[in-house]
Order: structure tokens, then C-alpha cells, then sequence
């Protein structure tokens, strides 16, 4: 018998913007939901507003004065009628207090319980949990004075890592080579991590050189039921963030990956999760490691959307309703996700802005496109620069990979220097071919990588022939009541840009 009685969701509102925003107006509006953007002042023209039935405005360009205004967003829920809100994922996601001021209003939290967050977020209390369950964790100390990180770095040697207790995305992430580091990195890690996370405390752990990054998608029901749909690859990323996913991971032996999918289904249910989440470890070698638990859906969802042909912004809607969980279907194929971002690959990934010239998104079979992009839309610096994720799967990992590379290819954009000719290179170098690589993989390909000529060439052209035509489409703007004027929607130009296709 169930413990709860199911709850009916009718209007959703989506406390983010952008790509994901977007994603989960498009699983709420096939489900016959009312959706309900939000949208501070530098998103005014934001494609996402468009999509759902109506928009409020939160506040000005700061995060801080609108994305993370936990009172801005539940009064934009109650202007509009609220029944829910899903979080998407940054910003306010895996906050316990925004969960528990949602619970407060009388709403649905589209995620894990406030409890649940708490436990999950905190990274000491997420290592001691999994102690507990009997999953290896990275030796480490639970705290990170000076007295005890000289004398852990003694017993383990140099190097090792400092982490923020209460966060994660590398944020007070320090690595430490040395003694005569020691000091300042500490203080420079705690800096950091109070202004990221209003929580200064620190831990660490011996520093793994190179190992490989490979995270469990969980979901978990209010029935007290749990489910670990396979494993991502997480291993290519630059200054500890993902750039490239793929499920399965290739290289890793079936013997460790049932053991780490087994693992993450033991500490999701040691935890009492529920909604959706992941996983983490480390594999160094035949050993693995509990890294963390991310309490929310993972930008890389859709590798394991089209390997297992579920939809995991429906689950995590049903789950919230208190239904129970549903089976998914076996796993085939392979995904491959690349995450283009708004930056300058040949300048230390500088971050990049401007205004979309001209557009062309890739299509095809098996391809899947997550993005915000539409023609005139001014790309800012003010939040985080994701500006779209190219998704390819097929029957096995070359197929998925030459889409990959053929997507990649048809990928334009002009007006915005972004990171797909790095990404396709990337994709067609011969260590990510062999699945052999860890998390140092992308620096050391970053020394011998710069655009090519015809790189440059054709961007060039596109961006003189785009601003000679006139390309640029004008936006639909917003107030807090809705549209006030009805020229050509960023959401029209931009089309169907849902490719869910895994043929």
C-alpha cells in the first residue's frame, strides 16, 4: 500500500532559465501542464518565455536579486497559481531552504525532500554516509586546518585536494603540490567557498592524478523505492566541469560496472532519496571511489533519456505527484553529449557574449539538441555560459561518435564565439576514439589545439554574409503580466528544436 496519497500537479513553474528551462516546458507541455516561466531583467528576450503559457518577471540581471531570490520566485508562484516548481538545476536546485520555503508555501518541491538536500549537499556528511554503507570513499580528513592537512599530506603525500564541504562545481577546490602552497591554498579555498555557498568549511582528500569520472543516475519514489539506470562517463572536463558525456563508459569491465551501479543504488537507498539525482565516483585503476551525491537532475540527463528511451523530467514529475516509479525499458546504443559553451577556446576558455547573427542547429537520426539559442538573442555574461547540448546516439559508440562529429560540423553559429570546433576535435582525436583517457585528458590535448583556418574563414563569412541579409530576428518582450508586444518569437525562429530521435 502506498504511504502517501498521490498528488495532482496542473500548473508548474520552472524556477530557471535557459536550455533547461526550456527542456522541462517541453515534457510539462506534452503532459497537458499550465507552464510558468520566470525571468530577471537581462533575460527579457529569452526564448523560454515564449515557450510556456506565461512569464513573471523576477528581478534584475544579479542572480542573486532574481534566480536566487528565494521570495521573488514563490511570489511569482502565487501571482500565478502555482502548483509546483521544478528548480531545473543550478541556481536554487539543491537548496534545502528553498525546499523547505516551497513546502512552507504550501507547494510542490519538484526534487528531493529539504532532508534529503541537506544530507546530500553537505560533502562530509554525504563521505560519512557512505562509510556507513560500506561504499570506499578517497582517504581523506573530514576538516582542513593547517595542523591537519600537514599532517594528512604526511601520512598520504603530495599531492592533495581541498574541497568545500558545502558545494561543488569546483568551487573551493584547491590542489596542493607542495608544503609552501599549503597556507595560502587553505585560505584561498575558504574565501571561496563562503562567497560561493555562504559556508567556508573545508575537508580533504588525497588527490587522485588521474583517474576517470563516471557518475549513476538514480531515481527514488516516496514509496521507498530506488532505481540506478545505468552509468555516464563524466571523465573530459576543464577546471573539474563536464564538457563531454556518454553512456555507457567505454573501457571500464562489466564486473565494475555493476559494482558502481550497485554501490550508488546502495547509498540512494541508505539516504531514503527520492526524485532524481546521481552518483559519483572515481575509478583509479581496479579501485573506485564515492565522490558525491548531486541531488538534482545533471545537465548530462539525456545520454540516459535516449539510451533507455525515459523521460526523466516526466519521472521526476510523477515522482512528485507521489506516483509510484516506472520501469524503465533496457538500455541500448550509445549517447554522446557535448556541452557548447559561450567561450573562447583558443584564450583560456575566456567567457564570451554578443548577439546570435546567424543560426543553424544539426538534425538528423539520432540527433538531439537542448538549447536557447534563436536568432537576435543577446548572449551576456551575467549567468553561466551553456549555450546549447549536442546529443548523438547510435546502435554503438562509433556510430554515436561519427554523428557526434557530423553534428558538430553543421553546427553554426556567428555573433558568439563559442567552443564547437574545439568540442569536434576533441571528439575526433584519436585517444577519445579509443575511450582511453581520464579527467587530465582535456589539458593535455588543450597546448596543441587552435582553430583552424577554415574555421576562421567560414565564421567570417557567415557573420558578414548574416549581418548583410539582416538575418537577425527580432524577440518578443515581457512584463510580469505577459507579452506586451507581438513581433517574430525567438521561440518560432527557432523551431522544433526537441530531437529526441534514437534510430
Amino acid at each position: 500500500m502506498p504511504r502517501f496519497r498521490t498528488r495532482r500537479i496542473n500548473k508548474l513553474l520552472i524556477a530557471n532559465r535557459g536550455e533547461i528551462a526550456l527542456r522541462i516546458i517541453r515534457t510539462a507541455r506534452a503532459l497537458g501542464l499550465h507552464t510558468i516561466a520566470v525571468y530577471s531583467e537581462a533575460d527579457a528576450d529569452s526564448p523560454h518565455l515564449a515557450a510556456a503559457h506565461e512569464a513573471h518577471l523576477i528581478g534584475p540581471a544579479e542572480a542573486r536579486h532574481s534566480y536566487l531570490n528565494i521570495q521573488s520566485i514563490l511570489d511569482a508562484a502565487r501571482a500565478a497559481g502555482a502548483d509546483a516548481i521544478h528548480p531545473g538545476y543550478g541556481f536554487l536546485s539543491e537548496s534545502p531552504e528553498f525546499a523547505r520555503a516551497v513546502d512552507q508555501a504550501g507547494l510542490i518541491f519538484v526534487g528531493p525532500p529539504p532532508q534529503v538536500l541537506a544530507a546530500a549537499g553537505d560533502k562530509v556528511g554525504a563521505r560519512q554516509l557512505a562509510q556507513r554503507a560500506g561504499v570506499p570513499v578517497v582517504p581523506g580528513t573530514e576538516t582542513a586546518d593547517a595542523a591537519t592537512a600537514r599532517s594528512f599530506a604526511v601520512l598520504t603525500g603530495y599531492p592533495i585536494l581541498i574541497k568545500a564541504a558545502a558545494g561543488g562545481g569546483g568551487r573551493g577546490m584547491r590542489v596542493v603540490h607542495d608544503e609552501s602552497a599549503l597556507d595560502a591554498a587553505l585560505q584561498a579555498a575558504g574565501r571561496e567557498a563562503q562567497a560561493a555557498f555562504s559556508d567556508g568549511r573545508l575537508f580533504l582528500e588525497k588527490y587522485l592524478t588521474a583517474p576517470r569520472h563516471i557518475e549513476v543516475q538514480i531515481l527514488g519514489d516516496a514509496h521507498g523505492r530506488v532505481i540506478a539506470m545505468g552509468e555516464r562517463e563524466c571523465s573530459l572536463q576543464r577546471r573539474h566541469q563536464k564538457i563531454v558525456e556518454e553512456s555507457p563508459a567505454p573501457a571500464i569491465s562489466a564486473q565494475m560496472r555493476a559494482t558502481i551501479i550497485d554501490a550508488a543504488a546502495t547509498l540512494a537507498a541508505a539516504v531514503g532519496y527520492q526524485n532524481a539525482g546521481t552518483v559519483e565516483f572515481l575509478v583509479d585503476g581496479d579501485n573506485f571511489y564515492f565522490l558525491e551525491i548531486n541531488a538534482r537532475l545533471q545537465v548530462e540527463h539525456p545520454v540516459t533519456e535516449l539510451r533507455f528511451d525515459y523521460d526523466l523530467v516526466a519521472a521526476q514529475l510523477a515522482i512528485a505527484a507521489r506516483q509510484p516509479l516506472i520501469e524503465p525499458p533496457p538500455p541500448r546504443g550509445h549517447a554522446i553529449e557535448c556541452r557548447v559553451y559561450a567561450e573562447d577556446a583558443h584564450n583560456d576558455f575566456r567567457p564570451a557574449g554578443g548577439s546570435v547573427l546567424y543560426l543553424q542547429l544539426p538534425a538528423g537520426p539520432g540527433i538531439r539538441v537542448d538549447t536557447w539559442l534563436a536568432p537576435a538573442i543577446e548572449i551576456g555574461t551575467h549567468y553561466d555560459g551553456l549555450l546549447a547540448k549536442v546529443i548523438a546516439y547510435g546502435a554503438d559508440r562509433d556510430e554515436a561518435r561519427r554523428r557526434m562529429l557530423a553534428a558538430l560540423d553543421e553546427f553554426v553559429l556567428t555573433g558568439v564565439t563559442h567552443t564547437a570546433a574545439f568540442l569536434r576535435d576533441l571528439i575526433a582525436s584519436e585517444g577519445f576514439a579509443r575511450g582511453e583517457f581520464s579527467t587530465t585528458f582535456v589539458s593535455e590535448f588543450l597546448p596543441d589545439w587552435r582553430p583552424s583556418d577554415e574555421t576562421f574563414k567560414a565564421a567570417a563569412i557567415l557573420a558578414e554574409l548574416a549581418a548583410q541579409s539582416g538575418t537577425a530576428a527580432p524577440a518578443r518582450r515581457w512584463n510580469g503580466a505577459g507579452a506586451v508586444s507581438r513581433r517574430r518569437s525567438p521561440w518560432e525562429a527557432l523551431g522544433d528544436f526537441s530531437l529526441w530521435s534514437r534510430r
